[in-house]
């Protein structure tokens, strides 16, 4: 699956981390936006795509073709051991990249600059190159190290986004409080979205 535009992509990850919808639904958004997706999974990603929604993860190029065939821009989907990747070098534009479920295990990854695998090279590139970077936590309770990794990254100047949707749209259905969060992390990407009612709309 290739991009079919020249404009600067984002880059995309999904972890291990409980709540892969929030991932799927946010490649679903930007490519309603004729937006290019370069979509980075982790093995655990994939254990948890298959655990929470179903798919097929021992089909992984297939699966993904499947689930994005309604679109006419396609995501290009890198294997996490491809270190070689474009996205894992700075001179390949990018518009940013947003790690959507972020486990604490890749957020530390990030926070000490391990880039042990591509998705972490890639957040690492966004990093060097002072591009947008935003992470968004799904872990509950929190200690110490957690929080400590996320102040030592947004004093660096990452976005952390964590998986909290509000109640004072009144969502009735899990589709509007993933909608809610995916919303949040478009606006942090600086994208125009009507996700979700904003307090004081109508």
């Amino acid at each position: 699956m290739v991009e079919s535009n020249n404009r600067p992509g984002w880059v995309v990850g999904l972890t291990g981390a409980s709540g892969a919808v929030y991932g799927v639904r946010l490649c679903e958004a930007l490519l309603e936006r004729d937006l290019p997706v370069h979509l980075v999974i982790t093995d655990a990603g994939w254990r948890v795509l298959h655990e929470e929604l179903d798919w097929d993860s021992a089909h992984r190029q297939r699966t993904l073709e499947l689930k994005f065939e309604r679109f006419a821009l396609k995501p290009r989907y890198y294997p996490i051991g491809d270190i070689g990747a474009s996205i894992a070098s700075g001179s390949f534009r990018t518009a940013g990249m947003a790690i959507v479920p972020c486990s604490m295990g890749t957020l530390s990854g990030i926070a000490h600059g391990a880039s042990g695998n591509l998705l972490e090279r890639a957040a690492d590139v966004m990093l060097k190159e002072g591009r947008k970077l935003i992470l968004v936590p799904r872990e509950t309770p929190l200690h110490a190290i957690h929080l400590e990794n996320m102040l030592k990254l947004s004093r660096m100047g990452v976005s952390i986004v964590p998986a909290m949707p509000a109640y004072y749209h009144r969502p009735l259905s899990m589709d509007e409080l993933v909608d809610f969060m995916v919303g949040k992390v478009m606006d942090n990407m600086g994208i125009d979205n009507e996700l979700f009612r904003r307090w004081g709309d109508a």
